[in-house]
């Protein structure tokens, strides 16, 4: 059995810190929090967490609860996962959903919130793979390509 362990607030200096101590403790993986607002606690981006944790551990799996496909565009999300996980030599762990159902933080700038309509816009396929048949999010149906072939 694997144990992990989530890093609730700290900042991308402090949660690189508590990484590499998780690690030398034996921990097997590292999480943070991907969200807008959590609380009262501050609330730090988890890519550039996840980049701080990579350099300073070696072996433990590196990621955020939960990523949420719908809050972010296609390609980004794309190249931050690639970027972690060439960072963190291969430890990148990217478990996706919907994130909090009630995430307010989202409703005040205006994004929808209601789980259905985050859910259809990510799931959505696109014109390209509903005419081959295959329904899928992928590098290829949003557009990237790779930039060493």
């Amino acid at each position: 059995m694997k144990s992990g362990i989530i890093l609730t607030s700290p900042s991308p200096r402090e949660a690189a810190r508590l990484a590499a101590l998780a690690e030398s403790a034996g921990w097997d993986g590292v999480f943070t929090w991907d969200g807008v607002a959590l609380g009262e606690t501050e609330t730090y981006d988890p890519w550039v967490t996840m980049a701080a944790m990579a350099v300073t551990t070696e072996r433990v799996r590196l990621g955020a609860v939960i990523v949420p496909p719908a809050r972010r565009r296609p390609w980004k999300l794309a190249r931050e996962a690639m970027s972690i996980d060439v960072l963190s030599n291969g430890r990148l762990v990217l478990p996706v959903g919907l994130g909090a159902l009630d995430d307010q933080a989202w409703a005040n700038v205006g994004e929808p919130t209601a789980a259905r309509i985050r859910a259809e816009s990510w799931m959505s396929p696109s014109p390209s793979s509903m005419a081959s048949g295959r329904a899928n999010r992928s590098a290829s149906t949003a557009g990237i390509t790779p930039s060493n072939p």
